[in-house]
């Protein structure tokens, strides 16, 4: 399920959180070179839990990184794939950072928290590569300053995620950051999230985890707020049909191939990768990451399992599992062209043995916004 890395105990990292996933008997496995808790109670308990109620994530493993300066905003915007001469102060936005030949280094989320500030939260394996991109590239006037280890994080999704919010400060709208404070710990609250529900993503000094975890699960515990691991986080962003870095993208994909040019501003002035999309956009792409999902009774499908239509193999799949919520096998992968249309049936082989699957519109599961 998770792209896990091969690392031994003694090499993983822990968040500041670590203490409290092993209070709570998390069970713990190696990601990202993190040590992190993949269920409390089990996958589907805290899949339901989010989809019904609210759920809080340890996501301390996530890296923080300032931007700032006078040339920061102009700088910046020639490092990502959006257009941050959009956004407002306060205001954030989903973006990519891609190499020469336009393949997604990562994909990250980036705030703008004063006229030529920025703050960026970037995925847990990237931290290094992605200061290490960004200062190869950094010019005068601008500051890159990697925050990972100053900050401690949490988020909190579902449908009640806005009632445990709401006793302790303003709630930020769709895509916006603010200040609040939780007890003695000051904090930045975005409201956004990765699992397709209403949510916030609160960052806060790496002293006062324990505090706040505490805190929000006494603060959500007449909303049905459970703790929950990476492998309903994992199952929750599939229905949603949010990629994972890593494993739907990669340094060999281009965001226009992983169905993510809305985030891609090709009208701008020059950003790192533009030329190979713009050369994509011309000449047509030969393959895109589709949603595809299977009947009843199908064994789940798995990252790596093949994609047929008849004798030929159409593509492979990076994502898969069985959906809580739909009761199904879903999956993301990498299709050409041809059979990337919606509708389109395929085989999904499953060690050996072929079981069909349809191509569908994604998202898979779509919150029902008025609940």
């Amino acid at each position: 399920m998770f792209a896990a890395m091969a690392s031994t105990p003694s090499e993983l990292q822990r968040t500041p959180l670590y203490g409290e996933h092993l209070r709570l008997r998390a069970k713990l496995i190696a990601f990202g070179g993190w040590e992190m808790p993949v269920y409390y109670t089990s996958i589907l308990e805290e899949h339901q839990a989010v989809r019904q109620r609210a759920g809080i994530f340890d996501i301390s493993h996530m890296g923080e990184v300032e931007i700032s300066g006078p040339k920061a905003p102009e700088w910046l915007n020639s490092m990502l794939t959006n257009n941050l001469d959009r956004l407002s102060v306060g205001e954030g936005q989903y973006t990519l950072m891609l190499n020469d030949q336009g393949g997604v280094i990562d994909d990250l989320i980036v705030y703008r928290r004063s006229e030529t500030g920025y703050f960026l939260v970037v995925n847990a394996a990237k931290i290094a590569e992605d200061v290490s991109w960004l200062q190869d590239h950094q010019v005068e006037g601008v500051s890159v300053s990697d925050q990972s280890q100053l900050f401690a994080a949490v988020a909190v999704q579902g449908p009640n995620a806005a009632k445990v919010f709401q006793t302790i400060g303003e709630l930020p709208t769709r895509n916006h950051i603010e200040k609040c404070k939780l007890g003695s710990a000051p904090m930045l609250v975005a409201r956004t999230g990765y699992t397709g529900e209403d949510g916030f993503e609160a960052f806060f000094p790496a002293e006062t985890a324990g505090e706040v975890w505490r805190a929000f699960l006494e603060l959500g515990q007449a909303e049905g707020l459970a703790a929950c691991g990476l492998g309903a986080r994992d199952t929750l962003r599939l229905e949603a049909c949010y990629p994972l870095n890593g494993s739907d993208l990669s340094a060999e994909t281009t965001p226009l191939e992983a169905g993510l040019g809305i985030f891609v501003d090709l009208k701008k002035t020059g950003f790192i990768g533009q030329q190979t999309l713009l050369r994509q956009t011309e000449e047509g792409l030969t393959r895109r990451l589709v949603a595809v999902k299977l009947p009843p009774k199908s064994p789940p499908p798995r990252p790596h399992y093949s994609i047929w239509v008849e004798s030929e193999v159409i593509g492979e799949l990076t994502s898969g599992t069985k959906s809580p919520t739909l009761g199904v096998g879903i999956g993301l992968g990498y299709v050409k062209i041809p059979f990337a249309k919606l509708g389109q049936t395929v085989e999904i082989d499953v060690r050996g043995r072929k079981f069909p699957a349809t191509v569908e519109k994604k998202p898979l599961y779509k919150r029902n916004v008025s609940a």
